[in-house]
């Protein structure tokens, strides 16, 4: 019987068939999963990856987007219009990587080392909106929020027990939440700060329907802490 041939890849560091290994060799490197992380709400730029992760050198950036590309994770093409650029997109397994990453992220708060209010970027914090609500909250809610986060703008679609976040504009949302970076909405779904101090002092800004927003602000909620 003729055994499949291994990728590139699979045994670089283990030489072990398991496919944790593997996907340790695919995305265990640093920085590696956080580039994924950046990706996973659609096709970015090279330097709008740089600017999300400001503690990536451009080399360190090259050579991650090369080995990702290489396994088959994501791919690059050229947007023709309003110019000709390059951008960097997942692939369908590459997309496929948002469940591992969901959990990661739930069991890694469930350590009293995690700190939410460290600094994070605006696709960080809209996946964990994706990952870390209640559905137990959510029955009977239908709202769209729009987010504006330091000129990034999404979309949260709430309904049928679904969040689904997309990035965009909301024409006839819900509401609008708007923040200078994304720890300050960090501080509002995570960490308990006070909606009024949020306001005065981080620049926090609420339109339209604000009891939707507060209500949609408390179906988040990290998991209890069992270290």
């Amino acid at each position: 019987m003729e055994l499949q041939k291994e990728t590139k890849l699979h045994g670089r560091w283990y030489d072990d068939a398991c496919g944790t290994a593997f996907g340790l060799e695919v995305l265990g490197e640093r920085w590696t999963m956080l580039v994924v992380r950046e990706l996973m709400l659609g096709p970015r730029r090279f330097s709008g990856l740089r600017a999300s992760l400001p503690g990536i050198s451009a080399k360190v950036l090259t050579e991650r987007l090369g080995t990702l590309e290489e396994a088959g994770v994501l791919t690059r093409r050229t947007l023709e219009e309003p110019a000709q650029v390059q951008v960097y997109e997942l692939t369908e397994w590459g997309y496929a990587a948002e469940p591992v990453m969901q959990e990661l992220g739930r069991w890694a708060a469930m350590s009293s080392g995690h700190d939410p209010m460290l600094p994070l970027s605006p696709v960080s914090l809209m996946l964990s909106l994706r990952t870390m609500f209640d559905r137990r909250k959510v029955e009977g809610l239908d709202f769209v929020i729009g987010f504006d986060i330091g000129g990034e703008t999404f979309i949260a679609t709430l309904g049928d027990g679904a969040l689904p976040v997309v990035r965009g504009k909301a024409e006839a949302p819900t509401a609008t939440i708007r923040a200078p970076n994304a720890t300050v909405l960090a501080a509002l779904f995570y960490a308990g700060v006070p909606v009024a101090e949020l306001e005065r002092e981080m620049g926090l800004v609420i339109e339209g329907d604000r009891a939707a927003a507060m209500r949609f602000a408390d179906i988040f909620e990290l998991p209890e802490k069992l270290a």
